[in-house]
């Protein structure tokens, strides 16, 4: 009888085991970590069943663990949310991710959308320029007003080694004509520098270390909205743009949980929460955050992802050899 009740006991105690790895994902995500710690607690009010272990890191981070992984065997990433797009197609093309054909994308513009629904844009992020208002007396205008002596050598900016958004917005301006690496180069040469993630540069700014960054607006926004004497601009040129993709990783384990984190990003639920967190929603009908302009109004910057994949390699060497890594 003893032995009876114990070997059930031990069947009891593994399947319960079973049942709770089955409930748990692991997402990957270079999203700050106070808002993640948010965004698992709004996903876990709709799915109670579904526990979230999360690894944050910028995504030149998040990357490199998720590449030597791979290379060790497997990863236990099974969801991957990151600030860019030209990673999130090199996985694509490594053949790094599930197809989600049937992912509830209704009323999204399909640009936010991978064709072949293996990466979805969650949110439209955009960098302009933050200021520090007790020493910036006339606010810049323009991506040229950086130029000036005077701003140049009191500037920061992110990093592409470190920040995924700032491989979009390097790869983004250099594309356009009028700067090219031309204008970085002034940049160097007139004593700006960078720093890591973008949390460095409102940092720098918000202590009055630098008057100017380059930087996303929503943590420039943020850090006005707390009191932080700072501000922030969107370029008359225009501004880059990124949509911080969510993605199922082709070698999880727990497919159907990592579809329904997947699909929440893309809820009115979660998108009613960015907006909060102070990003521009990409689903029709959530208003944006409050003292935004509408992204309408904005003049985005055309931007080629697979020209700045095949470039990746050189634009963060001829980036270090300008500020250093």
């Amino acid at each position: 009888m003893f032995f009876r009740t114990l070997v059930a006991t031990t069947i009891l105690a593994g399947l319960a085991f079973q049942a709770a790895a089955a409930d748990t994902i692991t997402v990957y995500t270079s999203q700050p970590q106070d808002q993640m710690t948010k965004v698992i607690e709004a996903f876990n009010a709709d799915h109670p069943e579904i526990k979230v272990e999360l690894f944050r890191s910028g995504t030149t981070e998040v990357m490199a663990k998720l590449q030597a992984e791979y290379a060790a065997g497997n990863s236990p990433a099974d969801v991957i949310l990151i600030a860019d797009t030209v990673a999130m197609t090199q996985l694509k093309n490594d053949d790094r991710l599930l197809a989600f054909t049937d992912a509830p994308v209704a009323g999204i513009n399909p640009a936010f959308i991978d064709a072949d629904k293996t990466f979805f844009g969650t949110k439209v992020i955009t960098t302009g320029i933050i200021y520090n208002t007790n020493l910036v007396k006339t606010a810049p205008k323009s991506w040229n007003d950086l130029l000036a002596a005077d701003a140049a050598k009191s500037l920061i900016m992110p990093s592409p080694l470190y920040s995924g958004a700032a491989v979009i917005h390097v790869g983004t301006v250099t594309q356009q004509p009028e700067f090219g690496w031309a204008y970085y180069e002034k940049l160097a040469e007139a004593g700006a520098v960078a720093g890591q993630g973008n949390g460095t540069v409102v940092e720098a700014v918000a202590r009055g270390e630098k008057a100017y960054g380059i930087i996303i607006e929503y943590m420039a926004l943020n850090a006005k909205k707390k009191g932080s004497p700072v501000d922030f601009v969107f370029p008359a040129e225009g501004v880059s743009s990124i949509t911080q993709p969510v993605a199922v990783l082709k070698g999880s384990d727990q497919v159907e949980a990592a579809k329904t984190f997947v699909a929440w990003q893309l809820s009115k639920a979660a998108q009613v929460q960015a907006a909060a967190q102070g990003y521009f929603p990409i689903l029709p009908g959530v208003a944006q955050p409050e003292g935004y302009p509408a992204l309408t109004t904005l003049k985005i910057l055309p931007a080629d992802s697979d020209a700045m994949l095949k470039a990746d390699k050189e634009t963060k060497e001829k980036f270090a050899e300008l500020f250093g890594g």
